[in-house]
């Protein structure tokens, strides 16, 4: 019992324990929530928004990533035509998803999956794993009550999987626009060195954190905050799997409509570093250029496009990933506690 007399001790799960929970959550969030993406994409070809259909930002739930079309027979998935109809989006969506299955089969719906789990588990599994560490560290410094712990603990995690992942994205979106051997990928890498230097390697790092960093701040928090007081209205000390959906429902689409602007410049600046150093075309504007740019020609609501699409991605993507995770370290922990006994 703890001190209060009232809830139960929990016997804490392994780290290796939490990266099992972590790594199963990210590929079943990647199964469910790539179709989502795959029809996006599609209504976005059939209006012709990818940059003359060079390239776009393809997203499983977990993390997105540039994907390149112009290679002959690369992505035909995307190029098939839709011819998707619907005044509301819901009604859009609905036609697509019935026409793609129908007309493709039902494998369509999970085109591009493969190569992005590669990337994406292991960046989930250190984001999750790195929080629930630095949260029980940071718990036995300053206390079990320290609201702003979750702030902390999801900051640094996902200042840390970004930091990690961000030149093995930048080696596998240069490995997707053309066919390389272990070889000349090595050769491509030690150029970008000797000539730009190894910060050169975390090109795009920046616009991903002013993304990122704030959304996990703001979801950890609200995820948390919601969680507790979910319980305290059900009379439960621990949540249960509903409790866990609903709060990371919730939590992250509040996070991702503040951080939407973000988003929507992170994606023109992938886009634009694939073009440059590709074709060679007009040097990328940095961050702070882009947002003014999008302002000057759209307005303050173009720093809001794309808000209902990244809403129908993101509010179940961590639904389904936090309460898969959390329901993962719940079985560890009955499994430690039973073999304590």
């Amino acid at each position: 019992m703890d001190p209060e007399g009232e809830r139960p001790q929990i016997c804490n799960v392994t780290p290796f324990q939490q990266i099992v929970a972590s790594c199963t959550g990210a590929i079943l969030t990647s199964l469910m929530v790539t179709p989502l993406d795959v029809v996006k994409i599609r209504l976005q070809a059939q209006s012709n928004q990818f940059y003359k259909g060079k390239c776009f930002v393809y997203n499983n739930g977990l993390m997105d990533h540039l994907c390149i079309c112009e290679e002959e027979g690369n992505k035909a998935w995307y190029k098939k035509p839709g011819y998707f109809r619907g005044t509301l989006v819901r009604r859009l969506y609905y036609d697509a998803f019935l026409k793609i299955i129908r007309n493709e089969g039902i494998k369509s719906l999970w085109s591009g999956l493969p190569p992005t789990l590669v990337m994406a588990v292991p960046a989930t599994v250190i984001y999750f794993t790195c929080y629930d560490q630095l949260t029980a560290l940071l718990k036995s410094k300053l206390g079990e009550n320290e609201s702003h712990i979750p702030i902390v603990a999801g900051i640094v995690a996902r200042f840390g999987a970004v930091t990690v992942i961000s030149p093995l994205e930048l080696i596998r979106t240069k490995m997707q626009s053309k066919r390389f051997s272990y070889k000349e990928l090595h050769q491509f890498v030690s150029k970008k060195v000797s000539k730009d230097g190894w910060i050169s390697l975390w090109t795009g790092w920046t616009p991903t954190l002013l993304r990122d960093v704030p959304f996990s701040a703001m979801y950890w928090y609200n995820y948390e905050l919601l969680k507790k007081w979910l319980c305290e209205k059900s009379g439960l000390y621990e949540p249960t799997f509903m409790i866990n959906f609903t709060s990371g429902a919730l939590s992250g689409s509040f996070a991702a409509v503040v951080t939407l602007p973000f988003d929507v410049v992170k994606t023109q600046k992938q886009t634009q570093l694939w073009m440059y150093e590709s074709h060679k075309i007009s040097m990328p504007m940095s961050t702070w250029a882009i947002m003014k740019n999008i302002v000057a020609k759209n307005g303050f609501s173009g720093l809001f496009t794309g808000l209902t699409p990244r809403l129908i991605k993101i509010a179940p993507a961590c639904a389904i990933m936090i309460s898969t995770y959390e329901f993962g370290k719940a079985f560890f922990q009955k499994k430690n506690t039973q073999k304590q006994q």
